[in-house]
């Protein structure tokens, strides 16, 4: 039995919610009533000013304040002017940190995840919790987890490039 994963879940660091939201499962309820149904297979976690891949780096902008937001809000951004990638924001009000979704079960890739979850700029600042529109669920799947480096951050520099900060679900 599934079920809808609540407040507290992402009120934590985003090096906790990230490897556990791997096996959780992404529903998108369309106007028909229609759901998309995708289990998260892939994560990477983004944490603070101080880490050169997370997008508050830079401090805070326009762009970046949905990271100093409340947890379980979804922090949406465009990718090479044509790929929208979610997040969604962990921890606490005023210390950045979210969690890229980078890849489903099905769909491996965060542009392919977004585009066929039906997910795009529109949903930056929606918040996950009490919607019925988008939201996770938890049927106790608690896949194996592997680590790597994160993908796509050359400019972060070698040390925020490397870090394993990546969290995938390990199919062996």
């Amino acid at each position: 039995m599934s079920r809808r994963i609540p407040a507290e879940f992402f009120h934590r660091d985003v090096l906790e919610v990230a490897p556990d939201l791997v096996g959780k499962i992404l529903v998108h309820r369309l106007p028909d009533g229609t759901e998309l149904r995708e289990r998260i297979a892939e994560t990477e976690a983004y944490r603070g000013e101080e880490d050169k891949g997370c997008h508050a780096s830079k401090g805070r902008t326009k762009r970046t304040e949905l990271l100093y937001g409340e947890s379980g809000l979804i922090y949406v951004y465009l990718c090479y002017g044509m790929h929208w990638l979610m997040n969604v924001i962990t921890g606490e009000a005023d210390q950045p940190q979210g969690v890229l979704l980078r890849a489903g079960e099905i769909y491996n890739g965060p542009a392919k995840l977004t585009k066929n979850m039906k997910i795009d700029g529109s949903f930056n600042g929606i918040s996950l919790l009490g919607n019925e529109e988008i939201w996770f669920e938890d049927d106790g799947n608690c896949p194996r987890i592997r680590t790597a480096s994160r993908v796509g951050i050359d400019y972060a520099g070698d040390y925020w490039k490397e870090i394993e900060w990546r969290f995938i679900a390990d199919r062996e």
